[in-house]
């Protein structure tokens, strides 16, 4: 994988520099045509029984009373990868995810963006996954600023 990487980015920087452009500014491109994605991860850990217990409540507060909206954008799907469902809770019409049962929650906004929830199975731990997405405007390090408040924002609203 890391050669296969290296060799990408290699070809990436030459015809950045064959057109003239750094990297950079060859990310900065395709960031403003594709968008800017920005990635946490929380893990969160609670001692003993009781811990655990806290963990078990708060994934069913989550499948049974999903957050309606994150950072001003409505939940728009909802997936339970306990029971491969996949619900829109726009129209409740639910379908199939056809994947392997696992104890994960999905939450995806209107606006693209997604809140995963996983507790371990093995320790009284759980984590939480954030990806968030935006058009990059005229600064790489504004866009990536605003992404990191959006995900700020996340954790407060899911009281985390």
């Amino acid at each position: 994988d890391a050669v296969a990487s290296t060799v990408m980015i290699a070809e990436m920087a030459a015809t950045a520099k064959a057109q003239g452009r750094t990297v950079l500014q060859q990310l900065e491109a395709i960031h403003r045509e594709f968008g800017q994605y920005q990635e946490r991860l929380i893990s969160i850990t609670k001692k003993g029984r009781s811990g655990a217990q806290e963990i078990t409540d708060m994934m069913t507060t989550l499948r049974n009373d999903p957050p309606k909206t994150l950072a001003g954008s409505p939940v728009v799907i909802a997936i339970d990868h306990s029971n491969s469902t996949q619900t829109d809770l726009r129209s409740g019409a639910t379908s199939s995810t056809e994947l392997p049962a696992s104890n994960v929650l999905q939450f995806i906004t209107e606006a693209g963006d997604k809140v995963s929830a996983r507790p371990s199975g093995t320790e009284p731990k759980i984590k939480f996954y954030f990806s968030v997405r935006a058009i990059t405007g005229d600064s790489h390090a504004a866009t990536k600023t605003e992404l990191e408040r959006k995900i700020d924002t996340f954790v407060e609203e899911l009281n985390l």
